[in-house]
């Protein structure tokens, strides 16, 4: 039997998978990136895989760029056939966007450490149940969305309404952070593409803060979600 293959779309090279990817090999997952964002990039083929990732980028969905275009396809395609999928921040916002949800300016910047709260749809959530009322969360985003039709609302604050949602079964869009180490947050602060939004803060990001509570609760979260690939995939590999 082949092992299952999960592909990440990153969209600019210092927003990787975080802590999710050493989850993924452990879980016996292969794992293979797209960077439709270079040029001349080969489009992959989604049939090649049993599920997707689509990470965060400091670009917005709304831009002309005809590489969100093509991502935002195969998010289409990929919902129609069932597949998982699971986006994170940028990621979030192109499911919501392919699906036929709005994407525009959040009334506030989260940049750093913030509180969300769960909804009750999140304690019967596969993924999400056993998750603390709330919980302290890495963000780093200008930008929302309403949710697609039919999405179930599953995590919320009182800077930006929709943090995470369920579409289906299998696909899922997380606003905020949940990957991130210390390590990537400093690097993040130090990109030319963040100086801006770097240069707004009243106080200086803490970049370890709050991780060993985000690997803690978020790491068996990632695990549950390589349970469900497994589990939509073992005939198919």
């Amino acid at each position: 039997m082949s092992r299952a293959r999960i592909l990440a779309f990153r969209h600019v090279p210092f927003e990787g998978l975080g802590r999710i990817e050493p989850i993924l090999l452990s879980q016996g997952f292969e794992v293979h990136h797209a960077d439709l964002y270079q040029a001349n990039a080969a489009p992959p083929d989604p049939a090649f895989y049993q599920a997707l990732i689509f990470m965060g980028g400091p670009m917005s969905v709304n831009d002309d760029l005809a590489w969100l275009r093509r991502e935002e396809a195969i998010i289409r395609e990929a919902v129609q056939r069932g597949m998982p999928v699971l986006g994170i921040c940028l990621g979030a916002q192109l499911i919501a966007h392919a699906t036929g949800a709005p994407v525009r300016r959040n009334p506030v910047k989260e940049i750093g450490w913030f509180e969300i709260e769960f909804t009750p749809a999140a304690r019967e959530d596969p993924l999400f149940e056993g998750l603390p009322a709330r919980e302290i969360v890495f963000q780093w985003h200008g930008e929302t969305f309403d949710l697609p039709d039919g999405a179930l609302l599953l995590a919320s604050s009182d800077r930006c309404r929709n943090q995470a949602f369920r579409l289906g079964t299998a696909v899922y869009g997380l606003q905020f952070h949940p990957e991130v180490t210390p390590a990537m947050i400093a690097d993040w602060c130090r990109q030319d593409e963040n100086c801006g939004d770097v240069r707004e803060l009243e106080t200086p990001v803490d970049p370890g803060a709050h991780a060993p509570r985000l690997a803690e609760i978020w790491d068996p979260v990632f695990e549950r979600w390589c349970a469900a690939v497994r589990s939509r995939t073992l005939v198919d590999i």
